[in-house]
């Protein structure tokens, strides 16, 4: 094992709050259902097309709406927190000899400014796709990039999507509990791994 790839949104990052504000006020420009705090764990146990059903938005639209919904994220992008435990597992995997990297479908200039603002210097690559299904695709680039096997890396994610992508691109992934799917809509993908607390990322990964 050489490399932790890790998503973004939801695993690292703890970013409700934004999204939930970002959302409402494209919510209120497009005429889209805003959510409210208390809708986040009922969105959870709800597939990508249920929570578009839910909040009436047509899943078309989604290459048109994603640039702008990330433009107003970024406003919120220095209230935006680590999960508890996450600073120390980065520090620990890089005192342990492996590298991390992020594979996200968020932009790579909101990500970078993050790392920035929280001072974690240890996570180089940032690789973005500009499609939410199209993770695989760039796990398949960076394994070529790095000339790497896929045995040889694993990635952390907390969402349905994460775990159909690695099964595309041939690698292990650890899902993570505390992110935005619900154990019962991630476990029927089945994961390789699923935690419930960062430090447990390295215990499977050792």
């Amino acid at each position: 094992m050489k490399y932790i790839i890790f998503d973004f949104d939801g695993t690292l990052a703890d970013s409700k709050e934004a999204f939930l504000r970002a959302w409402n006020k494209l919510s209120e420009k497009y005429k889209y259902e805003k959510l409210k705090v208390e809708d986040y764990e009922l969105m959870r146990g709800l597939s990508i097309k249920e929570r578009s059903k839910h909040v009436n938005f047509p899943m078309h639209k989604l290459p048109l709406f994603m640039p702008e919904f990330l433009k107003v994220y970024r406003e919120s992008i220095t209230e935006i927190t680590l999960f508890d435990g996450m600073k120390e597992l980065l520090r620990d995997l890089e005192k342990s000899g492996y590298r991390a990297a992020i594979i996200s479908s968020n932009a790579e200039k909101n990500i970078r400014e993050f790392l920035l603002h929280n001072g974690l210097d240890n996570i180089t690559e940032v690789l973005c796709s500009s499609r939410i299904f199209g993770k695989d695709k760039i796990i398949n680039k960076f394994l070529k990039k790095h000339n790497l096997q896929q045995a040889e890396v694993i990635y952390v994610g907390d969402e349905c999507r994460d775990i159909v992508a690695c099964k595309k691109a041939g690698v292990k992934v650890i899902w993570v509990g505390w992110g935005y799917d619900a154990a019962e809509i991630a476990q029927a993908e089945n994961p390789d791994y699923s935690v419930y607390k960062p430090e447990e990322i390295l215990q499977v990964i050792r």
